[in-house]
């Protein structure tokens, strides 16, 4: 047990600086792949659905021009495509390329091996617990959402 968990204090400064670190990696690997985070987790959604704009905009915590902007930026570079579907001609949907794909997994591959190597130090049972620990987390706030109808942003765009 630790100083903080024997004080029943919460880890808040470590989490933060956990969260400026993970940022650091994902905003390295994009900007290899000339991605800002934001692009690099529109693409992320778009891996394994295809919402409509509102619907993007929402996953993304922003709102609906902004959402567009990024969608008319990727679209240019040929990483997304908007697809209108038979069943509904008003409406717009927002799918992944085979090169946007291309691009994810290998930011995704460059995320991992940078945050396997940070937690290398670890041994494999700290390792496990905090998966554990992490799971627990998001598990709550997805609760929180579920309560509340306030969604936090998504945890979708590496894995």
């Amino acid at each position: 047990m630790t100083d903080l968990e024997a004080a029943g204090q919460v880890p808040i400064d470590e989490l933060v600086h956990l969260s400026f670190l993970v940022q650091q990696v994902l905003g390295e690997a994009s900007a290899r792949h000339e991605l800002s985070i934001i692009q690099t987790r529109v693409l992320g959604i778009l891996r394994d659905r295809e919402p409509g704009m509102q619907e993007l905009a929402r996953l993304l915590g922003t709102d609906k021009s902004s959402a567009s902007g990024l969608v008319n930026r990727a679209e240019r570079r040929g990483l997304v495509q908007r697809r209108i579907p038979d069943q509904d001609r008003r409406s717009v949907l927002i799918s992944i390329t085979d090169e946007g794909q291309r691009v994810i997994a290998a930011v995704s591959v460059e995320v991992g091996e940078k945050l396997r190597e940070l937690l290398s130090g670890l041994p494999a049972g700290d390792q496990a617990s905090l998966a554990r620990l992490l799971a627990r987390v998001i598990e709550l706030a997805d609760a929180e959402t579920a309560a509340t109808g306030v969604r936090t942003p998504p945890s979708t765009a590496i894995r």
